[in-house]
């Protein structure tokens, strides 16, 4: 229960952040996106989630329509996908993904945040070892035996299916997502889903003491300032949020 609780404590989060940086976050993900096939949601799956993602996030209609004319356009941006990994208070883990046009800018953004706020970068792979790369989705109206009963009959692969109150979350290998998606909207209709999205979740979680969180939401404050951040993982536990 722990574990889902904290999937929709980071939902929470997520709508939180500056929304200039938001806009800019989503509107890369949708180019990109576009520029990977058609750019036309209906016929490019890819597309479609982001924009799916981008409207659940309340990003305006006109950044989105931007973003995808952008990629309709001539214009042929370079975003090149990296990967910061490093350790906090009570080696706490972090993993933090950018996409970027300048990769020492950003090198250089993401390292000071570390610095500042008393986290140390660590080589690639030092942390993602210990998350598991997911499908999951979270969403209400339905109980966790009917949702796992419609997946197994949609013959999908599934590593668990928890019921947190009147929330159902699905946990599954996130080569899984688009199959289980499509099983579940074909089951029930259109989903109001609180999670929807492939994402990196800790094996096991830390709970810090009072600095050790302050430290930590200064870090994932200075991050939301960084432009070029997109997700931002960890295993830190919100107890405040409980």
């Amino acid at each position: 229960m722990g574990r889902a609780h904290e999937v929709r404590a980071a939902s929470m989060a997520k709508t939180a952040a500056i929304k200039s940086k938001q806009n800019a976050k989503y509107s890369k993900a949708i180019y990109i996106a576009a520029k990977s096939g058609l750019p036309d949601p209906d016929m490019n799956a890819a597309l479609k989630k982001e924009i799916e993602k981008a409207k659940k996030a309340h990003i305006p209609a006109d950044v989105i329509k931007k973003a995808i004319e952008k990629a309709k356009g001539g214009t042929n941006e370079a975003y090149t996908p990296v990967r910061y990994e490093g350790f906090g208070p009570e080696n706490c883990m972090v993993i933090v993904d950018c996409l970027t046009d300048n990769v020492n800018r950003t090198y250089t953004s993401v390292k000071v945040a570390f610095g500042r706020n008393g986290f140390k970068l660590g080589v690639s792979g030092c942390v993602a070892h210990s998350f598991d790369n997911v499908a999951l989705f979270t969403f209400k109206g339905h109980t966790d035996e009917e949702v796992l009963d419609t997946l197994m009959m949609a013959d999908c692969e599934v590593n668990d299916v928890e019921m947190d109150e009147e929330y159902v979350t699905v946990y599954a290998p996130h080569t899984e997502y688009s199959k289980i998606r499509q099983a579940l909207v074909d089951a029930f209709g259109e989903i109001e889903f609180d999670e929807d999205d492939t994402t990196w979740l800790p094996q096991s979680y830390v709970t810090l003491d009072a600095e050790g969180m302050r430290k930590f939401n200064n870090f994932e404050a200075a991050l939301d300032e960084i432009e070029d951040v997109q997700e931002f993982y960890h295993n830190v536990e919100r107890k405040s949020e409980e």
